[in-house]
């Protein structure tokens, strides 16, 4: 099951919990709380909030594509670096408020109870928890791709409705690849 990554959205996200942190945060902290916000999110609908590719890694389970924005930067300017200050002492902040034309209200509630239940909780206390979901596996030095429909089943969801969910997923994507061939 792959879903398609919205980088507007995710900026946005990420930007929200900054917000809520009212100053920096460490990256990995905020890798975290995203992870649990996306988690939480396809638990709940079937879809994540940002769409990034969930994978596992020494220190516990990441958004792929997140990581890499936020680990490697991009000398192109996107919603990422817009939004985002490129990490300093392994701390990232937050540079301008989006206008948040892309996270729904359920986003923004979920972000917001992501941050109320673990905000508190320093980054090393976020890789243990992290590391202690089902999905993830010790990726032994690389990383190893985590199948969404693994959470739905361990979230109870029923062989029928998490097919329908990769459908749903496989049908915005095509979606999404032919109007971005337009």
């Amino acid at each position: 099951m792959r879903f398609v990554f919205d980088e507007q959205k995710s900026a946005e996200a990420a930007a929200y919990l900054l917000r809520l942190a009212d100053g920096p945060l460490p990256q990995i902290k905020l890798l975290k709380l995203l992870y649990i916000a996306d988690r939480q999110a396809l638990k709940e609908t079937g879809y994540p909030i940002t769409g990034a590719r969930m994978v596992s890694m020494e220190h516990g389970p990441v958004l792929s594509q997140i990581y890499d924005r936020m680990t490697l930067g991009d000398a192109r300017e996107t919603p990422w670096s817009l939004y985002i200050r490129p990490p300093r002492d392994f701390e990232v902040s937050l540079r301008i408020e989006p206008e948040w034309l892309n996270l729904s209200d359920y986003d923004r509630d979920l972000l917001g109870l992501v941050w109320e239940r673990f905000g508190a909780m320093d980054r090393w206390a976020l890789v243990r928890l992290t590391r202690e979901f089902p999905e993830w596996t010790d990726p032994i030095g690389s990383s190893v791709d985590i199948d969404p429909a693994v959470i739905l089943r361990e979230a109870g969801w029923p062989e029928a409705e998490i097919r329908a969910a990769a459908e749903n997923a496989e049908g915005i994507r095509a979606l999404h690849t032919i109007l971005a061939a337009s």
